[in-house]
């Protein structure tokens, strides 16, 4: 496995793959890989010759600095997952190699909508730092196939809408959420929980099972407001403190849904200092 911390690096691998005509799948990443980052590369081992992992704590997504400074970095470890994984080579760039004339003269990318709805109305500029690194991962790699987890469902949404916006030529591959035995879903984050906090975390998913067996046959915009806040109310009785729990169209993202035949649930909630995120997708009868 071959490791590069500097963009002329990385291209000097990627030239070499191409050279003997091999396709490429990118998977980013910003490091503390679990077993859901894990499912991302056996996804690209099977979509392409050579699978390409970035690692990098991206600040332009970050919109509270004490996250940022708390985000778990395990380089050392995570290079070890990847290589034991049978990647070909890891791309761990800093800050200064990504963003040489810092954060306040970078051009970005914002996808309209989808930068500043729902999780983005909740985490001002967060998306504008996802659609940027992401870009410029693509432009640097150059890869065929790119694989993103659905956990975080409206990244993958406004990563597909940019690549369709900005004639990338890659297919984007849509990963499902890997989880714990009990449901939680496998996050960098979890391991911020203390031991209460972990096991109150499955409560998440439970609750959003249980509000997508009542989504199935609710029609009614009110009768499904009222769903949700039973929900949330749930949640925080629990001893969550909920942030956002939001029904939508499941391809367009739109809430408008009294017609919609597929929805899906965004919800984001706090234990502790630790914001999880989940969603679960509903098939509606017709």
């Amino acid at each position: 496995m071959k490791v590069a911390n500097s963009i002329t690096d990385i291209r000097d691998i990627v030239v070499g793959f191409k050279k003997e005509l091999e396709t490429i799948a990118l998977v980013p990443t910003m490091g503390n890989l679990h077993c859901g980052h894990l499912a991302l590369v056996e996804e690209a081992k099977k979509a392409a010759d050579r699978v390409v992992v970035s690692v990098f704590v991206n600040p332009m997504q970050f919109d509270r600095a004490e996250d940022l400074k708390s985000y778990p970095r395990t380089l050392e470890n995570d290079l070890a997952l990847l290589e034991k994984a049978g990647v070909d080579a890891v791309f761990t760039p800093t800050p200064e190699i990504m963003y040489p004339q810092g954060l306040n003269f970078q051009s970005y990318i914002e996808v309209p909508d989808l930068c500043n709805s729902l999780e983005g109305a909740l985490r001002p500029g967060h998306f504008r730092g996802v659609a940027t690194v992401v870009s410029k991962l693509f432009n640097i790699v150059q890869p065929d196939f790119a694989c993103f987890g659905l956990k975080d469902y409206q990244q993958v949404a406004l990563i597909k809408e940019m690549v369709r916006d900005l004639n990338f030529q890659l297919k984007i591959i849509e990963v499902p959420i890997v989880r714990y035995e009990d449901g939680l879903a496998y996050s960098s984050r979890n391991s911020l929980l203390n031991q209460a906090e972990r096991s109150l975390a499955p409560l998440l998913n439970k609750a959003l099972q249980s509000l997508a067996e009542k989504l199935v046959t609710a029609k009614k915009q009110d009768e499904i407001n009222e769903l949700v806040d039973e929900t949330c109310n749930f949640l925080d009785n629990k001893g969550f403190r909920t942030d956002d729990i939001t029904v939508v169209d499941a391809l367009t993202l739109n809430p408008e849904i009294a017609g919609s035949k597929k929805l899906v649930i965004l919800a984001s909630a706090y234990l502790g200092k630790v914001r999880l995120i989940d969603n679960l997708v509903v098939d509606r009868q017709a």
